[in-house]
């Protein structure tokens, strides 16, 4: 069965277009509940972790080694928080997960 482009195209629009014009034209105030507000506020990072994280696993030859450049990238970060150490020293769990395995 051949897909519809033209109506995935339609499709995939229309959604973006709701998501993004529904909150102009429903909230006309501004928004005073912090709740919502830090809900709102947390909605980028938390998409961009739930893209970010399968790749990260799978971006290896094995699921382990992902794992352990995860969890050193997390305990760097954690500690450090300098991106560039974070980043080589999460390839070198890489790399060494990779000798071991």
């Amino acid at each position: 069965m051949k897909p519809n482009v033209n109506l995935a195209l339609l499709v995939m629009a229309g959604t973006i277009y709701l998501v993004r014009a529904l909150p102009l034209v429903l909230l006309r105030k501004e928004i005073r509940s912090p709740f919502i507000r830090s809900f709102l506020y947390y909605v980028p990072y938390v998409s961009l972790s739930v893209m970010t994280f399968p790749a990260i696993l799978s971006a290896t030859a094995s699921f382990f080694s992902g794992l352990a450049g995860f969890c050193a990238a997390v305990i760097l970060a954690w500690v450090d928080g300098n991106l560039f150490r974070v980043s080589i020293g999460a390839c070198i769990a890489v790399f060494l997960a990779e000798l071991l395995l």
